[in-house]
């Protein structure tokens, strides 16, 4: 459920610029100087309220994190829920449009993307709008890195067979998948999202990883 209109959430972003990158497309292949070392690049598109990526950037201190949110007022909640706990120093926020990133990410600069539950978008006329679209994917294609990975997670079963299909027509490379992650090995180290909290009793959680070129085997 989308929250309701916060009317200061750009007033929210520019009181937390610790936190927020504020104009990221001014720093468009510079964004490591945004954190104190310059080390691996992972992002979440749509963090919804931020506890996927707060939690990794906490757990994973050798990797720097931005969340990225196309809503003003869901991140404006995310700021909010975040400044009542230490932030962790490779951490950054920002609040963008996907299909728009490559006028913020160079080529090359990502090195994992994070999908978690994004909106299913059911009907088919609104395909395009769905995050593992050929529009997306061309667009985290080219701010990847060359053996970049994409972590895909859903409740959804018809979005999970979309973004199958997408990834097939796409000629990208499925590199794991789970139809049931909650009951499976990778749970251990599964780092879950508010939604994922609430609603995974509902049903089982799709998992896949899926990269645009594998990485040679030299074993």
């Amino acid at each position: 459920m989308r929250l309701r209109n916060n009317p200061k959430a750009y007033d929210i972003m520019a009181e937390n610029s610790d936190l927020v990158i504020l104009e990221p497309e001014s720093l468009k292949g510079q964004l490591h100087k945004q954190f104190e070392k310059e080390q691996p690049l992972f992002i979440e598109i749509g963090m919804g309220k931020g506890d996927f990526i707060y939690e990794n950037a906490k757990r994973y201190p050798e990797n720097n994190y931005i969340g990225i949110e196309k809503y003003p007022s869901v991140l404006a909640a995310a700021i909010n829920k975040m400044k009542k706990k230490d932030i962790p120093s490779n951490l950054r926020l920002m609040h963008y449009d996907a299909i728009e990133l490559e006028k913020v990410f160079d080529k090359n600069e990502v090195d994992k993307i994070y999908l978690n539950f994004s909106d299913p978008w059911p009907k088919t006329r609104h395909a395009k709008r769905r995050l593992t679209s050929k529009a997306f994917l061309d667009v985290y294609q080219n701010i990847l890195k060359q053996y970049g990975k994409i972590e895909f997670k859903t409740d959804n079963r018809g979005l999970f067979e979309y973004s199958i299909m997408s990834v097939n027509d796409n000629k990208m490379f499925i590199d794991d998948i789970c139809l049931d992650l909650h009951h499976s090995d990778q749970n251990e180290n599964n780092i879950m999202t508010e939604y994922e909290r609430k609603f995974s009793v509902n049903g089982p959680i799709y998992k896949m990883v899926i990269c645009f070129e594998k990485e040679k085997n030299n074993g």
